[in-house]
């Protein structure tokens, strides 16, 4: 077995790399060009290639894959704790080495293209929104300051706007850069849409994506970006570390006999944590107006008595992440249960 160990930290142009052919000891340095740098790689016998999951970090790892390497991509937070003194080139690919070396820490599997293309298309969407966002504040902001005040909720801006736009209120001087910005509003929202509906269309060549609609709560964004930003599920043990993973289980601060649970830990993705949260009050409030709820909106609904409404969504989230886990491990779709006469479980 070739136990030689290749730690590259990646760049735009210039790369670091170093060779390990003995644990703890780097035997050979190279600081090589892009064009380089992938005629060394290509050169070398197949070895376990170690690299931080940054940016590029999935195209090298196919590209190196195809040469006949085994590729190993490490959260950057991970590789940090094993970098001495300063941060450098030289020190982050030595830091690689060592942290390979902890077999706790787990490797980001290497994303295909169709994965990271879906991935492309929900983080545009994202942007559009933001974008949609701050414009949407700023126009609120600048009307405010000749009293005009548009209501909470982004769908009274195009209407209300328009009408303090079309008044005396607004002087003349800034109606046209408004208007632009109203104009711009409505632009990226429809931008939005066509990426939401171009993600829709997609659904129907994902199996797995059409497995997770199947759950409460998991609609077209949540179930595309779980397969694009997770996949493959079977790297997670249970549905437990899969909602660890997504940063929805409890942070714990326990020594001895005393446990102590307190908010969710918040780690892993955000993007695909919000969704599932979303999703979630959306399945609670279904629960909440229905007069049989389903066995898992009937436990949230308890929840949502004793600790409120955003504690319950959240708890939901969690239950939601650990179904998904079940659904897509086992290839089996959701299966509704009635609530049971005794109560909620």
């Amino acid at each position: 077995m070739n136990s030689t160990q290749v730690g590259v930290d990646l760049a735009k142009s210039i790369f670091e790399v170093a060779i390990s052919r003995a644990p703890g000891r780097v035997e050979e340095r190279r600081r090589l060009s892009r064009t380089a740098v992938t005629r060394f790689l290509a050169d070398q016998a197949p070895a376990e290639i170690l690299m931080e999951a940054c940016g590029s970090a999935h195209h090298w790892g196919r590209a190196l894959q195809r040469m006949g390497h085994t590729v190993a991509l490490f959260h950057p937070g991970d590789v940090a704790r094993y970098r001495d003194g300063n941060k450098t080139d030289r020190a982050d690919a030595k830091a690689l080495l060592e942290a390979a070396r902890n077999e706790a820490l787990d490797p980001v599997p290497v994303k295909s293209l169709e994965q990271q293309a879906v991935m492309a298309l929900h983080r545009l969407r994202q942007g559009y929104l933001q974008t949609r966002t701050a414009q949407i504040n700023a126009l609120r902001g600048h009307l405010r300051e000749f009293g005009c005040v548009i209501p909470t909720g982004p769908r009274h801006v195009p209407s209300q706007a328009a009408a303090a736009l079309a008044s005396d209120a607004v002087p003349g001087m800034l109606r046209l850069p408004l208007t632009t910005v109203l104009e711009e509003i409505g632009e990226l929202a429809a931008k939005a849409e066509g990426l939401r509906t171009q993600l829709s269309e997609l659904v129907d060549r994902m199996p797995d994506a059409q497995l997770l609609l199947t759950v409460p709560g998991v609609g077209i964004l949540t179930a595309t970006a779980l397969v694009a930003f997770v996949a493959p599920i079977h790297r997670f043990r249970s549905g437990r570390d899969f909602a660890a993973y997504l940063g929805l289980t409890p942070r714990e601060s326990s020594t001895g006999s005393t446990r102590r649970l307190g908010s969710i830990t918040k780690r892993g993705n955000s993007y695909v944590r919000m969704l599932l949260v979303h999703g979630a009050r959306s399945a609670l409030r279904a629960g909440l107006v229905a007069r049989e709820p389903d066995d898992l909106r009937a436990w949230a609904r308890s929840i949502a008595a004793r600790k409120g409404h955003n504690v319950a969504a959240v708890a939901l989230a969690n239950k939601l992440a650990r179904v998904c886990w079940r659904v897509w491990h086992d290839q089996r779709p959701f299966e509704r249960r009635e609530c049971r006469r005794g109560g909620p479980t």
